[in-house]
């Protein structure tokens, strides 16, 4: 069902009502479960030009997006953008970012630490 919380987030941003960031982070994981890594990336983006607080969350989904969707490159440099935006990095995010590796260049998980 996850075209279906898209559907509801795009029904958000159209009546322009206040988004917070659970509400990107719902459509963002609703991205992760369809394989839809290009949407969770363009999600993460908006949360930032709206001036929305990505969390440690927001990361994790849109890497896990970008793991199913096999982009293990652009998953990468979501885990590097972590720093850049002062968002704390959990057990989750790495675990993330480790298993997208495995799809990848499993030498980068080793540089994750």
């Amino acid at each position: 069902e996850w075209e279906k919380a898209l559907q509801l987030f795009d029904f958000t941003v159209r009546a322009n009502m206040e988004l917070a960031p659970i509400t990107f982070n719902a459509a963002i994981s609703a991205c992760a479960r369809g394989g839809e890594w290009d949407k969770a990336c363009e999600l993460l983006k908006m949360m930032a030009q709206r001036k929305v607080e990505s969390t440690t969350n927001s990361f994790s989904a849109a890497i896990k997006a970008c793991q199913t969707g096999g982009k293990w490159h652009k998953a990468l440099q979501l885990f590097s953008e972590i720093d850049q935006r002062q968002v704390e990095l959990d057990a989750v995010t790495f675990s993330a970012a480790i298993a997208t590796c495995e799809i990848g260049e499993w030498e980068k998980a080793l540089q994750l630490f």
